[in-house]
């Protein structure tokens, strides 16, 4: 099993960085792709960032490109998600998530394990 645990969410003023980690343990974590989703009150979770076990293919929402960027560590066990220019509408729990299998990247059905979560609050 592979167990996820998100840090590093907090308050920011619209236009702030925020840095995420997911750390990871499991001995086949190299071998899983990763995701970041997030879910806000009031709305279903939906997809944000994805990036392949070698790190070499990432994938975003249209609503974060170009402005969040995700990365991983492998032999840190560590998935990062760096937020910049952050809007209100960023504002939501963001679950770190693996997926044992490479498929799309974008539905949340295609993973297997979900960290716990971290509170990213963007005030205006």
């Amino acid at each position: 099993q592979v167990q996820l645990v998100e840090s590093g969410g907090g308050l920011v003023q619209a236009g702030g960085s925020l840095r995420l980690s997911c750390a990871a343990s499991g001995r086949t974590f190299s071998r899983y792709a990763m995701g970041w989703f997030r879910q806000a009150p009031g709305k279903e979770r939906e997809f944000v960032a994805h990036i392949s076990w070698s790190g070499r293919s990432t994938l975003y929402a249209d609503s974060v490109k170009g402005r969040f960027t995700i990365s991983r560590d492998n032999a840190k066990n560590t998935v990062i998600l760096q937020m910049n220019s952050l809007k209100p509408e960023d504002t939501a729990v963001y679950y770190c998530a693996a997926d044992r299998d490479e498929s799309t990247g974008w539905s949340l059905y295609e993973y297997d394990y979900w960290g716990q979560g971290t509170q990213v609050t963007v005030s205006s």
